[in-house]
């Protein structure tokens, strides 16, 4: 006689999910919050430049003489927003151009052509010829490039997933009715796409995260400041021996957050489904 397998609680998965999200709640706390709980202000010298940790400055000076420590709380917001945005946008476009994709075949292919050559144009170039180009385009230059390359990948993937139920019997129906196509998209198809869309803004939100630190590192658009995460890593990493802290604790900041993201995303996952992704 064979014995039933036992089943884990349905709770576990959730429980699991809140405890990997708390590195990026606390992350995200930082940025939020860090502004205004700054014991100094960003352009304040509070010593000699690559000191060490002291009671002016916890986690010692950067290049300037500068807190580490009020740079690290100030310098998390502007690269959070713009990589949340960027998540948002990419996610949305590449579902309903996906949806599309796959309920009219005929669009599909033209979509499916325009992605190809998309997918061809490395990010960071697309980046540098943009920013270098057209500086004046600041942070709304970057959020549109960054979706502009990010979309199409995404997009491929919202296709596969959606084809199988743009063949599916409620709707054909639907189809059969005369339903607009946007009725088909956003009642038909997308509703059915949840765990495809929880887990492409998850993955969006860490390439996002990436790609926004990368132009912030090479200081495009310049309108992101100076003291972000990323500009702290470039600008101290010559006194990395001297007070690393300066460069590990931002780049601890950015790397945490993107793992935690993911991890949450995969808990929240079915099991078939996290297999599959």
């Amino acid at each position: 006689m064979r014995t039933p397998a036992r089943r884990t609680p349905a709770i576990a998965p959730r429980v699991r999910a809140v405890l990997l999200v708390i590195p990026a709640l606390v992350i995200v706390g930082i940025a939020v919050v860090g502004p205004w709980i700054a014991p100094h202000r960003v352009d304040e010298g509070v010593g000699i430049p690559y000191a060490p940790a002291s009671s002016q400055a916890p986690a010692g000076t950067d290049h300037l003489g500068q807190d580490v420590w009020s740079h690290l709380l100030t310098g998390g917001w502007g690269l959070l927003l713009l990589a949340t945005v960027i998540a948002l946008l990419v996610t949305f476009l590449a579902a309903v151009i996906g949806t599309i994709a796959a309920v009219r075949p005929a669009v599909g292919d033209a979509i499916e052509r325009c992605t190809d050559l998309l997918m061809l144009v490395p990010p960071v170039l697309a980046i540098l010829l943009v920013m270098l180009s057209w500086p004046q385009s600041g942070a709304y230059g970057l959020v549109g490039i960054a979706v502009v390359i990010g979309t199409p990948y995404s997009a491929r993937v919202f296709a596969a997933a959606a084809a199988g139920i743009a063949v599916s019997g409620y709707v054909e129906v639907a189809v059969a009715s005369g339903e607009r196509l946007w009725y088909l998209v956003f009642r038909e198809v997308l509703p059915n796409l949840r765990h495809t869309v929880t887990t492409q803004l998850g993955l969006r939100f860490v390439e996002a995260m990436y790609l926004v630190s990368t132009a912030a590192f090479l200081q495009l658009p310049a309108t992101l400041g100076r003291t972000n995460w990323a500009v702290m890593v470039r600008e101290n990493g010559a006194g990395i021996l001297l007070n690393p802290w300066a460069v590990v604790l931002p780049s601890i900041a950015i790397g945490v957050l993107a793992i935690s993201v993911n991890l949450t995303i995969d808990a929240l996952l079915p099991d078939d489904r996290r297999m599959r992704t």
